[in-house]
């Protein structure tokens, strides 16, 4: 199964970005994981990669702004340091029972897709609006708001093909543990000669993930994160988790456009293609979720 650890499994909302939170975060996520491999269940890993890709543009702006490192290459860099930390923790908490391997993965986007034009996924730092703007007119950025303040966006095209397939799935055949697709990937275009090379740009990870548990064949898809499950009326007095839903009845949740949004749409598509399911919930639950005692599960029938 493809278990993908949401930015807020791997760092609670309110704690900074250090290496020890992030350490420790991912030694809980790997008792979990470990659980999960234990019970009999062959893994394949994808995390999230907000917070760490935003910290890295603060400290290459703080350096040489005119000198940043494009996206592609921050992607790559946070995926091998998440990887570590997930791959190391695992491996403890499996007591090295298991091999488990990080691999950086690229994923393939098409750079007709609309969203090249329709600039809509926050990255890096925020700012004041006349801040916003003289770094955007610094770098050709687009901005927009977030909240009270302005942030940076970029395009997120969806996920087209992972090159790095027949390498997952060599490992998968010999037992490792694999984490990989960090971050939705690293997104590249292939070029008209057939070679590929990196853009501007952030997959998203739940989508990839769908894409790379479909490729696989896997059985479930995991959609972990800090909350318990899909709610009706979330927020609200009357909140009531979501015990089961089939694809066409997930698609037709109308929900905000954070976090839970593109979870349910890439479950959905996923669950829809056959004798396989899709479970969102917390990520101290996975094994419970997976058993069918927690989260919500999405399945034809």
């Amino acid at each position: 199964m493809v278990i993908a650890l949401g930015g807020n499994a791997l760092l609670r909302r309110d704690q900074s970005l250090t290496a020890e939170n992030q350490r420790e975060n991912a030694r809980t996520a790997a008792r979990a994981l470990a659980e999960v491999a234990r019970a009999g269940h062959d893994l394949i890993i994808t995390h999230g990669n907000g917070p760490q890709v935003g910290l890295l543009a603060l400290q290459g702006m703080a350096y040489k702004p005119d000198e940043t490192y494009p996206l592609d290459m921050m992607g790559a860099e946070t995926e091998g340091m998440i990887g570590y930390l997930i791959e190391q923790e695992l491996e403890n908490a499996l007591n090295h029972d298991r091999t488990v391997a990080s691999l950086l993965t690229q994923v393939r986007v098409d750079p007709a897709d609309p969203a090249f034009a329709n600039p809509t996924k926050f990255v890096g730092p925020v700012y004041d609006r006349d801040e916003a703007e003289r770094v955007a007119e610094r770098h050709a950025w687009s901005i927009a708001q977030d909240g009270e303040k302005w942030r940076r966006v970029v395009p997120s095209p969806a996920p087209v093909e992972i090159p790095d397939l027949k390498v997952i799935r060599l490992l998968l055949l010999h037992g490792t543990i694999v984490i990989c697709a960090g971050g939705g990937g690293i997104p590249v275009i292939e070029t008209a000669d057939g070679a590929l090379t990196g853009i501007e740009a952030v997959i998203d990870k739940d989508a990839t993930s769908a894409l790379l548990a479909e490729g696989l064949g896997a059985d479930a898809l995991l959609l972990l994160t800090d909350v318990d499950g899909v709610y009706k009326g979330f927020g609200t007095d009357a909140a009531e988790r979501i015990a089961q839903l089939t694809p066409q009845e997930a698609a037709a949740l109308d929900l905000p456009a954070g976090s839970m949004a593109p979870k349910v749409t890439a479950g959905a598509h996923f669950a829809r293609g056959g004798p396989r399911w899709t479970g969102i919930g917390k990520l101290s639950d996975a094994l419970a979720i997976i058993e069918g005692r927690s989260g919500t599960r999405i399945a034809a029938s």
